[in-house]
């Protein structure tokens, strides 16, 4: 089916627009009739289906597992909780992928299949826990699953967020500082210093031409994070190998390597226990969250994984033989392949390394203050030596 951009009317004579997927302009119109609307215009949207349409954001993800967790728990029919759903959600776009979903449910798809349908809203993990959660008759609870996922997903992400923008927003003081010594004060006493009629000290000569290089070459100090940023997008077309040297050195780079390895780790692990605990095998989990870790160092080493399980070892041998997995992470999958509970030991992972992400980001964001406070004290401890230095030297001069 294509996907139709429309223009509709209601009986009151209030007008709306929105999305919808139809097998032409009649099968349209007849859906939007079902729904109280009458057809004023419609357009073909470039690309079948939620193709090209904005990517779902992960709160209303939330909103949506959860609602549907709670209201199949409380035995009311998928359809009509869709129907709820669909009616309250307020994310316009998000609301016509639900109706879609109902629309396709009516005619005989399963929830899985037509949610395979919009990739912008559910990726393939989602599809593939709801596709076992059917075949197990154990929806609700892959439901939940997915819902404490997201959040835990949310809450990462926003520790993330919050490491980063403390040493931006430092940073984007002292930079801007630095522009307001180099470009406006400097050059201001350089008049001063060189009628001195002295020999100028290296300090000093240093700082003149570090404020004549922002003063005559400020544009392309302000352009070189994007020049960089093209420069790094264009070596990836040219060499897409290089993506893997540059993930192994976000790895290394201290102290938000190994902060960042924590979080993969812990995303892997939430993940693989997520998919195992609803039924799906053991590869399969593999293959999705290689998907999901968002790192190709990582990524070949779990695509290793599976190939030495595809040859017949274990799962804990394989996972040790790419160096790549701390001691802790083998512990307990070999406690987890040996009990019979592989879920509950990588999410017994999975919290370990989410309170050790959590301690290290705060350690981080106390470390970033003092460091961007020494780094402006140098910054300005340069300036005024340079400056004053040379006045120093005429005024011991002149007591001698």
């Amino acid at each position: 089916m294509a996907m139709y951009s429309y223009k509709a009317i209601n009986n009151l004579g209030i007008s709306s627009k929105g999305l919808q997927d139809a097998a032409n302009l009649i099968d349209l119109e007849l859906h939007l009739k079902r729904s109280g609307l009458d057809l004023i215009s419609a357009r073909l949207v470039e690309g079948n289906s939620s193709f090209g349409m904005k990517q779902i954001k992960r709160p209303d993800l939330i909103t949506f597992f959860f609602n549907l967790e709670q209201l199949t728990r409380a035995g009311v029919p998928l359809l009509e909780c869709l129907g709820d759903l669909r009616d309250s959600m307020e994310e316009p776009v998000f609301r016509e992928v639900i109706a879609n979903l109902v629309k396709s449910i009516e005619g005989g798809k399963k929830l899985s299949q037509a949610m395979a349908i919009h990739p912008n809203a559910f990726d393939k993990i989602y599809v593939s826990l709801t596709s076992a959660g059917e075949e197990s008759g154990r929806l609700v609870e892959v439901f939940k699953h997915l819902t404490d996922s997201l959040k835990w997903q949310d809450e990462m992400s926003t520790q993330t967020k919050n490491m980063m923008i403390y040493p931006l927003f430092v940073g984007s003081v002292v930079l801007g500082i630095t522009f307001f010594l180099m470009i406006y004060l400097v050059p201001q006493l350089v008049g001063f210093i060189k009628g001195m009629g002295m020999e100028i000290p290296f300090q000093t000569r240093l700082l003149l031409a570090t404020s004549s290089i922002f003063v005559n070459y400020w544009y392309v100090i302000l352009l070189m994070p994007i020049l960089i940023v093209v420069a790094y997008k264009g070596a990836l077309i040219i060499n897409p190998g290089l993506q893997f040297h540059v993930d192994k050195l976000k790895l290394n780079i201290w102290p938000t390597g190994p902060i960042l390895k924590k979080i993969i780790l812990a995303r892997f692990a939430n993940t693989f226990a997520m998919m195992y605990g609803s039924g799906i095998t053991i590869l399969d989990c593999l293959a999705s969250s290689r998907d999901v870790v968002n790192n190709l160092v990582m990524a070949r080493s779990i695509e290793q994984v599976i190939r030495e399980i595809e040859a017949g070892k274990n799962l804990t041998q394989s996972f040790q033989h790419t160096g790549m997995f701390p001691p802790l992470v083998i512990r307990m999958l070999k406690v987890g392949e040996s009990t019979g509970e592989l879920d509950h030991a990588l999410l017994n992972i999975s919290y370990f390394y989410d309170r050790d992400v959590k301690d290290s980001i705060k350690k981080v964001q106390v470390m970033i203050e003092p460091t961007m406070t020494i780094i402006l004290g140098l910054l300005l401890g340069w300036v005024m030596l340079s400056v004053l230095g040379p006045i120093y030297d005429i005024i011991g001069k002149v007591q001698v």
